[in-house]
């Protein structure tokens, strides 16, 4: 089993990656009650969308695990699925059955690119500078996600975003859990956010602010309502409203997976030579397991950038997938305890997961104007659109505007030419 993960080679033991395991899990175990409650939104039933939520997390984090050898867990996206409910089954009125079925087809449309290679050469041709800035844009992202959960930042009318009441039960539980995780890790203790979690769920039961489970084992929901409903609607998908729909479902989790390995890769020191070990083997396990998910009965599945919190406390390896993977089985039969894990309890580690990503804005040769332009909107859209594709994307159009004024055309990769008309195509038509 050491031999098979490369324990050796990636200085990690059992205890260090069963610890990043279960410290991701935490992190990305609200998904298995939001992501049902926002696909209920659009007629789906809501307890066969959450046995499909965990045996698609399941799948995709063993997948990724055991054929690419990375620390990653795979869970319905949480923009996708917003996109699926919103946008196409209420905003375009789209049955929440041909929304799937286009989930479906955008997941083949995965899987024949990744087995092609084509997701594997477009991830290595991105620029070293760029891979940074997304990696440090993807921490802005996660941190101010995390700072939303807590309270800390607030929605505003008159300036967008302002600071939260920091007197309010959930965000001093919040912040008495950044306190206490920022204490254990300046202290070297390994697993520190982990146990923060842990102490931070206590505290919240002792003081009412977390509702103590009214049952420990809960019966598993059936899938019938939503398993292999893709297969009954196929001949439904043949419109351009559709095919559009189908599109944005490709274009979003393509850049989403693209930015969150390149993050997590590069955090996990495992980045060489400007390219990601088993990239291929990490995409078509996320394609496969978006298939998956469709006819299981969930929106996109996607790498999930929480995956950093286990990286920042070791994790290493496909072992800590292999765990992340154990605890949605478990979940599946303790879906009453886990429902006390709330975003105030989570929201201590996505802040200083997002901080320790954004270190790698240090790599960024903020020297060189053609890359620092492209690199800032890179780092400053994701957290400001509220999404990794966006700024990405942006980062793709201005990127070779800049080379190309330089004079330094010749030194652009011609995917990233191709990829620039591409989303400007996107953003003006779609």
């Amino acid at each position: 089993m050491k031999n098979f993960f490369m324990f050796e080679q990636r200085n990690t033991n059992y205890r260090t990656e069963t610890v990043a395991g279960i410290t991701t899990f935490l992190s990305i175990a609200y998904i298995l009650v939001v992501n049902p409650m926002i696909l209920s939104q659009a007629g789906m039933d809501k307890g066969a969308v959450f046995t499909a939520t965990a045996l698609s997390a399941i799948i995709g984090s063993l997948l990724i695990g055991l054929l690419a050898n990375f620390p990653v867990g795979i869970a319905p996206s949480m923009g996708l699925n917003s996109f699926f409910t919103f946008s196409v089954c209420i905003g375009m009125g789209v049955e929440w059955e041909i929304a799937l079925t286009g989930v479906f087809i955008a997941g083949i449309l995965f899987m024949i690119l990744s087995i092609l290679k084509i997701r594997e050469k477009i991830i290595n041709v991105i620029p070293q500078d760029l891979k940074y800035a997304i990696a440090s844009g993807i921490g802005f992202f996660v941190a101010f996600i995390g700072l939303k959960n807590a309270g800390i930042v607030v929605q505003s009318d008159a300036t967008f975003v302002t600071i939260g009441d920091l007197t309010s039960p959930g965000t001093l539980l919040a912040l008495f859990g950044f306190g206490l995780a920022v204490i254990l890790m300046v202290r070297g203790v390994s697993g520190g956010i982990f146990y923060s979690m842990v102490i931070t769920t206590i505290v919240g039961m002792l003081f009412g602010q977390i509702s103590r489970p009214e049952a420990i084992i809960g019966e598993i929901p059936s899938l019938a309502p939503t398993f292999g409903v893709v297969f009954t609607r196929l001949g439904d998908i043949f419109s351009l409203e559709i095919l559009a729909v189908i599109f944005t479902f490709l274009f979003v989790a393509f850049f989403d997976t693209a930015g969150a390995l390149i993050a997590i890769a590069s955090q996990a020191g495992l980045m060489k030579n400007n390219e990601i070990p088993n990239s291929g083997r990490a995409l078509l396990a996320d394609a496969t397991t978006a298939v998956a998910g469709s006819v299981l009965g969930t929106s996109t599945t996607a790498c999930v950038v929480e995956s950093s919190a286990g990286i920042s406390v070791g994790g290493r390896t496909g072992f800590t997938s292999v765990i992340i993977a154990g605890c949605f089985a478990i979940a599946l039969f303790f879906s009453p305890l886990l429902s006390i894990v709330t975003p105030e309890v989570t929201a201590p580690a996505l802040i200083i997961v997002g901080a320790l990503m954004a270190s790698e804005m240090s790599k960024i040769n903020w020297g060189n104007l053609t890359v620092v332009l492209s690199a800032f909107i890179t780092i400053i859209m994701m957290p400001l659109t509220y999404s990794i594709a966006t700024g990405i994307a942006m980062a793709f159009i201005l990127y070779p505007i800049s080379m190309v004024s330089s004079g330094k055309w010749k030194d652009v990769h011609p995917i990233i030419y191709v990829l620039g008309i591409m989303f400007i195509g996107y953003f003006i038509f779609l």
